[in-house]
Parts: structure tokens; C-alpha cells; sequence
């Protein structure tokens, strides 16, 4: 089964307590649910269900959405009429797809009682009412009642996270490594040039302590440069000492 039709499944066993309630969510599904529904759907399974708890067997009834309990009910009778949502493991869509532009508009303004950002979208003869924001999606699970299926969201949105910190965690060390290469392979050739040009004899004491070290230890971290150096020097007096170097390279 997919994600959304977990989702259905579960918010078919979702019962409010007060009869306002349930009354809301079955004016919401007697709305839009299709003539052509399958009677083994959620929606229509749900639709049965609603009528035996109330004993409202006729077609309309009217919907409270005064009541923030009641506008949970209705968008959670709407979602499983004409809704869906995407398997949180590839991407973040859910939608209500409805026949009327009105339909849609009242869909997206009882969203926004729940601070849920949404956009309608025409589609064919269809207008659409899509989330596509993970936080909009679990608030929307929450409000109607799929607890289930938004610890299995959150748990994603977890994993997801650690993944993406990691990898940028990756990405910045291999940066700062080939940046580290790149720098030394640059302060290694002013030596040679300079040893080539000048001779490093030439250089003072502390510049040609600094050049012979870099030789040494092509590879070595600023850090670790400076600790073979004598007396030991911090990380900036051996930044500064391999800048010296390479603008006398640049002169010659």
C-alpha cells in the first residue's frame, strides 16, 4: 500500500468524542465524496460508519466551523474524499483535489485557521490545494488525527537531518583539505623558485627555518608546521612567515 493510502487507513478509525464533530466530518464527506466512489473505500466506509454513530442517514448535513474541533473533523472527511500525500521518504506534496474553484478556496482558508500555508493550483479541470512544506504536512497529520502516520514523517524528517548535516560536514572537511593541498602545493613551488632564483641560504633565519620545514612536510597543517619549527610558533606567525615567502617569490 502506499503512504497516502496508510494515511486514509488510519483516519478511518479516527472517531471524534462530540457529536458536532462527527457531524462536520460527515457534511464534509457526503460533500465531496464522488457518486462513483467505491463502496470499499475509506471515504465510504467512514461515510457508513458516521451515519450509524449520528443516526443521520440523509445527505446533507450541516457543518459547524466555528468550532476548531469541527474544522479538524471536515478537513480530515475532505482528505479522505480528495486527498493524498507523497511517501515522505522521496518528496513533501499533499493535496486536495477538487472539482470547484469555491471548494478549494474554503479548503485553503480553513488551512490558514491552523496557521497552514497552502496554494491552489489549476490542473486540467481540476483545482488543486497542495502542501508542500514537511512542517505544513505534519501539522496537517496532526490536525486530523494520523498520529501514526506523523510519528513516521518526524522519524524521516530525522534521519533526513542527520544525513544532510553530515554530508555538509563531509563536504566542508574534503573542501578545507583540497584547499589545504592546493595552498601547500603553492607555498612549496615560491620555495623551489626562490631556491632556484635566489637560494634560500640567502633568506633570513626565521624565513629559511620556515622554508626547509615546509619541504619537510609538504603535507603538514599550519598547526603542525609551526611546531617544528624552534622555538614553536603559532598558527598565524606561520601563516605570516609562508605569506613573506611568497612575495618574494612573486618579486623574483
Amino acid at each position: 500500500m502506499s503512504f497516502s493510502s496508510d494515511v486514509k487507513e488510519e483516519l478511518e478509525s479516527v472517531f471524534p468524542n462530540a457529536r458536532h464533530c462527527m457531524l462536520s466530518e460527515l457534511a464534509s464527506i457526503n460533500r465531496y465524496i464522488s457518486g462513483r466512489a467505491d463502496s470499499e473505500s475509506s471515504a465510504s466506509r467512514k461515510l457508513f460508519s458516521l451515519q450509524k454513530k449520528t443516526n443521520m442517514l440523509e445527505k446533507y448535513v450541516d457543518a459547524d466551523f466555528k468550532r476548531s474541533c469541527c474544522i479538524r473533523a471536515y478537513l480530515r472527511g475532505a482528505f479522505l474524499c480528495t486527498g493524498s500525500v507523497n511517501d515522505p521518504g522521496k518528496s513533501y506534496n499533499l493535496e486536495f483535489v477538487l472539482s470547484d474553484s469555491k471548494e478549494a478556496e474554503r479548503i485553503s482558508e480553513l488551512l490558514k485557521t491552523f496557521d497552514i500555508d497552502s496554494r491552489i493550483n489549476k490542473r486540467k479541470n481540476t483545482f488543486v490545494v497542495y502542501i508542500r512544506e514537511a512542517e505544513g504536512i505534519v501539522d496537517m497529520l496532526n490536525i486530523m488525527g494520523a498520529h501514526r502516520s506523523l510519528m513516521y514523517v518526524e522519524s524521516l524528517r530525522v534521519v533526513k537531518d542527520v544525513r544532510n548535516n553530515l554530508n555538509r560536514k563531509v563536504n566542508c572537511e574534503a573542501a578545507n583539505i583540497v584547499k589545504s593541498v592546493n595552498a601547500s602545493a603553492r607555498q612549496i613551488e615560491d620555495i623551489k623558485k626562490i631556491d632556484r632564483v635566489l637560494g634560500l641560504k640567502k633568506l633570513e633565519e626565521p624565513l629559511r627555518e620556515m622554508a626547509y620545514v615546509r619541504l619537510e612536510h609538504e603535507s603538514a597543517t599550519l598547526a603542525e608546521l609551526g611546531g617544528y619549527l624552534n622555538p614553536p610558533v603559532g598558527k598565524s606567525g606561520v601563516n605570516h612567515r609562508l605569506r613573506k615567502l611568497s612575495e618574494i617569490a612573486d618579486r623574483l
